[in-house]
């Protein structure tokens, strides 16, 4: 009950049937090798590792959890010989440049693959999850010096990284950093400050850690302008320590696997990255990425409590369920009870709409480095408007979800044996971190759809294709509220920012509209039990999950009538 296992063949089924994307892939030079049949090898095999090696250690690094003591952090049993086989196969380097150790194939498969590891070890996946992140930061920005000392470390994931950006006193307003870095006569800089919340800021995992860390120097100006980003290692390349430490670990709700770190850098030897004053420029690559792997969490941790329920459903016996005759043997089984079907099958919607869109974003990616300058400016705007809107409700449905999925058990499911309880409180963080729920709608709504007064989110509807009467009604409101609200804000500045969690979960209902429309597209006559096994959380969607945009859209509108 407490294991995961990866669907590879429903996952492969959206990729490949849905979206076609091995054909579109495969129409770049760069993946002209890409076949589905090879896409389906490498998924397979990826599955495996996730269900035979990390899977098994979900269990110890939650109860367990990584150790602190004397400022060393060890990992919980098994994680280290568990990452050491992970990049010695090859996984970290899956979407990496063949000329810097990687095997240059598709981001949609290194999509795939943290999704399946977040929903087997969400603790375990934390180590590696910004890897593909600082790779391409150190790629873009650093000097060839540094990238001929780390960038191949990188893109193997032989040497793991961390994103240091948080400080006690400054938390999404990275403008408010007080991490200071002294020039040096020889060009380096010398760094001074506590760093909070840095994930795997220490660990046994990797022989060295490469800290990426925002900093201000001497004469910088206040506020995020005047952020500069450095590379410091936990280990130079002489053999010398740095002046790196981690001051304890946090005690958490849960990701108890994953070591969350205070940092304090004592006058630590580094290098600048990049240009003075552009560090969030630098740093925003490594977020973005992160804002996407975090979606993928939700969903994995989402097809995780699902499994989990559905199994324990098909298990349970009650009372017989309502409709059922006497003759059914099945029917006191809790699957057959409205309730809990609604529950699951709600929870499957939201999992299938969530690959699809995933997917696609990943498509996208490879789209902005691959494509021709039309699907590049195509692809960066899906990637714009859709990355927040999917860290947003993603998230919150592996937590709400989740905790949905433990009310299936009943009593059982509040207590460790059946696993889903730690689900519940791995998944909660996922609403925090890289950019809360919030931000992510004030960053779509004020930031994205505003700032154009509207006109790239309509063109986003207009790359919607369907022909669904309600699909098309939805999108047409959709329209109409952002421009009630880019009206309605020289009277009230402060409009958008309270409504922005609404819009943003108007947005992703239209989303998730449309990805399903896509998977119902494909399904035909020749696939029957693919047909029933997409029935029910269609359904779900049409009966359960799309109602509330109409509600979004009235909080909307009574908001922009007050003004």
């Amino acid at each position: 009950m407490n294991a995961y296992t990866p669907r590879t063949d429903e996952m492969h089924f959206v990729l490949s049937r849905v979206l076609n994307a091995p054909a579109q892939l495969q129409a770049l030079p760069a993946f002209a090798e890409a076949d589905p049949a090879l896409m389906q090898q490498v998924l397979d095999e990826a599955g495996k590792f996730v269900a035979q090696v990390i899977a098994p250690l979900n269990r110890d690094g939650d109860e367990i959890g990584a150790q602190w003591k004397d400022g060393v952090v060890t990992m919980p049993p098994g994680f280290k010989a568990a990452y050491q086989a992970f990049w010695q196969a090859g996984w970290p380097a899956l979407s990496a440049s063949p000329e810097d150790g990687g095997q240059g194939l598709p981001s949609v498969l290194e999509v795939m693959l943290y999704e399946m590891l977040s929903a087997a070890n969400h603790g375990w996946t934390m180590a590696p999850g910004i890897l593909h992140g600082a790779y391409e930061c150190v790629k873009h920005h650093a000097s060839d010096e540094l990238k001929a000392l780390y960038l191949d470390k990188l893109a193997t994931g032989e040497w793991l990284s961390t994103m240091c950006l948080t400080e006690p006193h400054a938390g999404s307003d990275l403008g408010l950093a007080r991490t200071k870095a002294v020039p040096m006569a020889d060009g380096s800089y010398v760094l001074s400050g506590t760093k909070i919340f840095i994930s795997s800021g220490d660990h046994d995992l990797t022989d060295n850690i490469v800290h990426l860390v925002l900093a201000r120097l001497p004469d910088a100006p206040p506020g995020p302008k005047g952020l500069s980003l450095f590379l410091v290692p936990k280990w130079y390349p002489d053999g010398s320590r740095s002046r790196v430490h981690c001051d304890r670990i946090e005690e958490k709700m849960g990701l108890h696997g994953s070591p969350t770190c205070v940092m304090r850098f004592d006058e630590a030897v580094s290098q600048i990255v990049g240009e003075p004053g552009k560090g969030l420029n630098a740093m925003f690559i490594m977020m973005n990425a992160a804002r996407l792997h975090v979606a993928l969490q939700g969903i994995g941790l989402l097809d995780a409590a699902w499994q989990k329920a559905d199994a324990y459903a098909h298990e349970r016996r009650q009372m017989r369920a309502p409709g059922k005759g006497k003759s059914s043997a099945e029917a006191d089984l809790i699957v057959e009870h409205p309730a809990m079907r609604r529950i699951l099958d709600t929870q499957r919607a939201w999992i299938d709409a969530g690959r699809v869109l995933a997917y696609t974003t990943a498509v996208e990616l490879d789209q902005i480095k691959h494509g021709s300058p039309e699907a590049q400016t195509l692809a960066q705007r899906w990637c714009a408007l859709v990355t927040p809107v999917m860290k947003s409700i993603f998230t919150h449905q592996a937590f709400h979800g989740g905790s949905d999925c433990l009310q299936v058990f009943g009593g059982h499911g509040y207590v460790r044996e059946w696993g889903v309880e730690q689900i519940v409180r791995d998944a909660r963080v996922a609403m925090i971190y890289e950019g809360t729920n919030e931000i992510q709608a004030i960053d779509l709504l004020v930031r994205k759809v505003l700032a154009d007064g509207g006109t790239g989110l309509n063109a986003l509807l207009d790359g919607l294709h369907t022909t669904a009467p309600a699909a098309l009604q939805r999108q047409q409101r959709l329209r109409d509220i952002t421009q009630r609200i880019a009206q309605a804000v020289p009277r009230d500045a402060a409009l958008p920012f309270r409504v922005a969690d609404d819009y943003l979960r108007a947005v992703g209902l239209v989303l998730m509209e449309w990805a399903w429309s896509r998977i119902e597209a494909t399904l035909s006559d020749d696939l029957p039990e693919l047909e029933r096994r997409w029935h029910a959380p269609a359904a779900a969607l049409r009966h359960w999950v799309l109602p509330e945009f109409d509600m979004r859209c009235a909080i909307i509108d009574a908001q922009c009538q007050a003004v």
